[in-house]
């Protein structure tokens, strides 16, 4: 078998996720702002995909062109023209969604209006408000040779090229920043009579409406027009070896250095002029390795994530409140409780206060010594580090470690070391060569004149607002084996260079791809001894190729192997001969599945473990991730159970299949069986029954 058969090319099985992103916005089921916001979703998902895959892609075809490997920039290259070519597929299918959507809200009274679909009233409002509230934010870059373009736009905004043409003359170009940093992109226009009406107008459409007011009396100009576009950057950076710099320092040199960085995609509007187009990219520097294509009339589509509802509440998805846990109210305190028995919660469903009191009364509680938390992404006004800035005031000794490198978030990261190191917190900015991914946090209380240690393990930031919208496991113990390894952990961040045992976690990079490997193996064992055997997992990304070949082989073997993957999956299921017993399924649905689980049968002792670790080489080889089991059986036999609800999913459930095609789950005659709202089900009728008993 040739390696196409083997693996399916991880960006390639990106785009299929987003593909999938795209469904649900095509889903006429899916409330009708509902669909305009994934629409918001997949433009947010593909820039990233643009900055990070894309780039990369474009980095090893000119690392292998500058080392004379032919071979691989060829097989780049070509990699590179599917990517293209399947992300203008996908566009055409965002254009057609888009109008079908745009269609849809009209139905319920909401309009997205163009400027030249306004009448007098409405163009008398819009211009008073552009005089008002838009042109103090204006500031137009006019374009001549000293001017270098590329150096002056930014990877994340949208922006109008303008062509200021004069008669017998050249024409002149400008380019204008939609200012969406400073207000809403989406006015709702009062009404005019009837208030049944929603008439929105996009900021992009107020400033062409406008246009000629920005530049009359500055610059002489017969006709003036204006096309939206959007430049997207290489998201990668590089640290530089400068000893006497320190490592926020460098950090945010490289941030600097995302800024510039060259571009690798330029989305514009299908109606700009050829010799616009021409211009514009001559100079951006496009070069034939870059994507550059015509779109819609709107660029930067991801700001519709944030479309308003101005109509009824049934365009909106229905609200879950998030459930109490019993395991924690029915104590006066949180640790009174995870001392009775180990706590598993399962986000969004549970309330994420259950989590931020952990650590608001390990502030201030008298007994509690230490606190000791790893910070990936936190949400922008965070209680958690109010509560261990609280700490610190209460005289804990607080530890908190911040990876400053999780991308996207390096500048917030950043920010909160600075003020958490200026409030007397000790902040730890991790390991140089290692990324910290894990979700763990310790407190050390002293109890009867000893140490006891609570711990946290998790698959999810510690983000209230992420915590909302992305389905997580976390766990509470007090199981001190657990919880003195999680200590061993912050040794291992603070100390790397000491050598370390872990029996019961799976620590990455030390011993979680060996634990993994074990644990398939022992299940192919099992297996050949007659006695259960059985493997299921949850991951966001499947890629790891040695991972993958242990899968392959325990498939070969007659396991049953079934997987649910969120993202990229490069495993090639049911191939005949080679993973005929291998069944991996995605779901997309109303919140980001995010938990890594995996599940062994054991030989009839079921193993079952929550991680922060995707199977990616990333993830195993080069960041501090922690693995944790689920020893209490009335816990593991819950995540059993919400897994089984996702694998008979009918409704929100695509097969991955070896061509990604993105087909539903058939029904057959099964039930419609939504497994997000059946999980939400689950879950509130536990707590309804511990509440009752």
């Amino acid at each position: 078998m040739d390696n196409e058969d083997l693996y399916y090319p991880k960006e390639l099985s990106w785009l299929a996720f987003n593909e999938r992103v795209l469904q649900e916005a095509a889903d006429e089921n899916t409330p009708a702002v509902e669909r305009i916001r994934f629409l918001g979703i997949y433009s947010n998902n593909l820039d990233e995909f643009y900055r990070v895959r894309a780039a990369g892609v474009k980095r090893q075809i000119t690392i292998a062109q500058n080392d004379g490997n032919e071979a691989e920039a060829e097989r780049q290259i070509e990699l590179m023209e599917r990517i293209q070519n399947k992300v203008v597929q996908l566009s055409d299918k965002f254009d057609e969604i888009h109008k079908d959507v745009l269609k849809s809200l009209a139905r319920y009274n909401i309009h997205i209006l163009r400027k030249n679909q306004l009448n007098d009233y409405q163009k008398s409002w819009v211009r008073k408000f552009f005089v008002n509230k838009v042109l103090r934010h204006i500031a137009p870059i006019l374009i001549d040779k000293k001017v270098d373009l590329l150096s002056r736009l930014n990877g994340t905004s949208v922006y109008l090229y303008v062509a200021l043409r004069r008669k017998e003359r050249n024409t002149r170009f400008a380019v204008i920043q939609v200012p969406t940093g400073e207000m809403s992109r989406f006015m709702l226009i009062p009404p005019e009579r009837s208030r049944k009406q929603k008439h929105i107008i996009m900021l992009d459409d107020v400033i062409q409406l406008c246009l000629e007011d920005i530049f009359r009396g500055f610059v002489k100009f017969d006709e003036i027009e204006s096309f939206s576009f959007k430049m997207t950057r290489d998201a990668e950076y590089s640290i530089n070896d400068e000893i006497d710099e320190s490592y926020v320092e460098k950090m945010s040199e490289s941030m600097k250095q995302r800024l510039i960085a060259e571009p690798v995609r330029v989305i514009y509007d299908n109606h700009m002029p050829e010799d616009m187009v021409n211009d514009l990219r001559k100079r951006l520097k496009i070069t034939k390795l870059d994507t550059m294509h015509a779109a819609g009339h709107y660029r930067n589509f991801k700001d519709f994530i944030g479309f308003p509802n101005v109509g009824r509440e049934y365009l909106t998805h229905a609200p879950l409140p998030a459930i109490d846990s019993n395991a924690f109210s029915k104590y006066n305190t949180v640790f009174d409780a995870i001392t009775a028995h180990d706590i598993l919660l399962y986000y969004p469903y549970h309330r994420f206060l259950h989590f931020t009191e952990f650590v608001r009364q390990a502030a201030f509680d008298p007994s509690v010594k230490a606190i000791r938390i790893n910070i990936y992404r936190v949400a922008s006004n965070s209680r958690i580090i109010n509560s261990l800035i609280d700490a610190v005031d209460n005289g804990k000794k607080v530890t908190v470690v911040v990876e400053i490198r999780a991308r996207f978030d390096e500048e917030a990261n950043i920010e909160w070391s600075k003020r958490m190191t200026d409030a007397g917190i000790r902040v730890v900015l991790g390991v140089p060569t290692l990324k910290i991914h894990s979700k763990l946090c310790i407190v050390t209380r002293e109890e009867r004149g000893s140490l006891v240690n609570y711990a946290h393990f998790g698959t999810g930031n510690f983000n209230e607002k992420t915590a909302k919208i992305y389905t997580d496991f976390s766990l509470f113990t007090r199981n001190q084996e657990l919880a003195d390894e999680g200590v061993s952990v912050f040794d291992l961040i603070n100390y790397p260079y000491r050598r370390y045992k872990f029996q019961h976690l799976q620590i990455s990079p030390l011993n979680a791809r060996t634990k993994i490997q074990s644990l398939i193996r022992q299940e192919i064992q099992h297996l050949k001894e007659g006695r259960p055997a059985k493997i299921t997992f949850k991951i966001n990304n499947l890629v790891d190729k040695e991972l993958i070949d242990d899968l392959y082989r325990a498939g070969q073997a007659g396991m049953e192997i079934r997987g649910i993957v969120r993202g990229m999956c490069s495993l090639n299921p049911g191939v005949k001969g080679l993973s005929e017993n291998i069944e991996i399924i995605s779901i997309v649905d109303r919140f980001l599945e995010h938990p890594r689980v995996m599940i062994f049968e054991g030989g009839g002792e079921r193993k079952v473990f929550i991680s922060s670790a995707d199977w990616m080489t990333r993830n195993m080889d080069n960041r501090i991730e922690v693995g944790c089991p689920i020893y209490d059986k009335t816990l593991q036999q819950r995540i059993v159970d919400i897994m089984e609800l996702q694998f008979k999913d009918t409704l929100k459930a695509r097969v991955i299949d070896r061509e990604q095609s993105n087909k539903y789950v058939p029904r057959g005659n099964r039930k419609k069986l939504r497994s997000q709202i059946e999980i939400y089900d689950y879950l509130k009728q536990i707590e309804d029954q511990e509440a009752g008993s």
